[in-house]
C-alpha cells in the first residue's frame, strides 16, 4: 500500500464516482478537488464519456491536466486540444457493429467529435444527451466513412443479459483487436485495445513523469478495474459491485454520499474526514 504522502496524481472515473446519479458534483467533491490542488496533487479524469462530455467538469474541478475520454480513446487537455487518439481499425469497427446488431442491441458510433445514432428516441439516448450535454447526429445507417473515424462503438439495451452476452461474443470473435467493457449494465463500450483505463494510467505516468507507484485511482465500474491494477493505490466507491471492490486497495462511501471527497481526505490527503 502506498503511503498518503507518496501520492502525486489522482486519476478519477466520473459517472458513479465524482458525480451523483443525477450527474451533479456535490460541494464536498468540489472542495476536496480544491484541497488536492492546494496540496500540489494533480487531479486527472477518465471516463467512457466523449471528450465534449467532459468539458463541463473543467471549471468546477479546476482541472489543468490531461483528460481521457472514451476510456482513453482520446487524450486531451482541458481546452479540448487533442494529445493523441486511438481509433478502431475500420474492419474491426464493422465486425463489432455487426455483433452488436446481431445481439439485438441498439448501436451508437462515436468519432473524436461526433455522436451518431439511428434513432433519437432509442434507449438511453435522452439520458446520454443530458449527461454529455450535446445532441447526437441522427443517421439512417453507419457508413464505411463514419466507421473509419470510429473511436468507440456502444451497444445499448436494457436487457442486461444480452449486453453481457454480446460483450463475451466481441471478446471471443475480435480477440486482441478490440477492448469490450461494460461502463454500465446497459452499455457495452467497444474501443481500440489501447483505449482502456489501465493504459491511461501508464500514459499519464509517461506524460507527467510521475511514477505509477505514486498514482492513486478511484472508480466504481468493471472498466475501472484495469486502472486499479496499474496504479500504486486504488479506491473503490461504496456503490461499486463487490467484484470491483475486491480489486481495490480501499473502499469509500457511495457517490450519493460524497464518497469521493471522503476518499481524497482520508486516503490521499491524510485527513480524518
Amino acid at each position: 500500500m502506498s503511503s498518503r504522502a507518496d501520492i502525486k496524481l489522482v486519476l478519477s472515473d466520473v459517472d458513479g464516482t465524482l458525480a451523483t446519479k443525477d450527474q451533479l458534483l456535490t460541494e464536498a467533491v468540489i472542495a476536496a478537488a480544491r484541497e488536492l490542488h492546494q496540496a500540489g496533487i494533480v487531479l486527472a479524469i477518465t471516463s467512457s464519456r466523449p471528450p465534449r462530455g467532459l468539458a463541463m467538469l473543467v471549471k468546477p474541478l479546476g482541472l489543468t491536466s490531461v483528460m481521457a475520454g472514451f476510456n482513453g480513446g482520446v487524450l486531451l487537455y482541458p481546452d479540448q486540444t487533442e494529445i493523441e487518439s486511438h481509433r478502431l481499425d475500420p474492419a474491426t469497427a464493422r465486425r463489432a457493429l455487426d455483433l452488436v446488431l446481431g445481439h439485438r442491441l441498439d448501436a451508437w458510433v462515436y468519432t473524436d467529435r461526433d455522436w451518431l445514432v439511428r434513432d433519437r428516441a432509442g434507449p438511453h439516448v435522452a439520458r446520454e444527451a443530458g449527461t454529455v450535454q450535446f445532441e447526437p447526429e441522427v443517421v439512417p445507417a453507419f457508413t464505411d466513412d463514419c466507421l473509419a473515424r470510429a473511436v468507440k462503438i456502444v451497444g445499448v439495451s436494457d436487457d442486461y443479459a444480452q449486453v453481457a452476452a454480446c460483450a463475451e461474443a466481441v471478446r471471443r470473435v475480435l480477440g486482441e483487436t478490440a477492448s469490450a467493457t461494460t461502463s454500465q449494465p446497459y452499455y457495452l463500450d467497444i474501443t481500440d485495445p489501447r483505449a482502456n483505463k489501465g493504459e491511461v494510467v501508464v500514459t499519464l505516468s509517461r506524460l507527467l513523469n510521475i511514477p505509477i507507484a505514486q498514482i492513486a485511482t478511484i472508480g466504481d465500474g468493471p472498466n475501472d478495474v484495469l486502472m486499479f491494477e496499474h496504479s500504486g493505490f486504488s479506491i473503490a466507491m461504496g456503490n461499486a459491485a463487490e467484484s470491483v471492490k475486491a480489486h481495490a486497495s480501499a473502499v469509500t462511501d457511495s457517490n450519493e454520499n460524497s464518497g469521493w471527497a471522503s476518499a481524497m481526505r482520508r486516503f490521499v490527503l491524510g485527513k480524518d474526514k
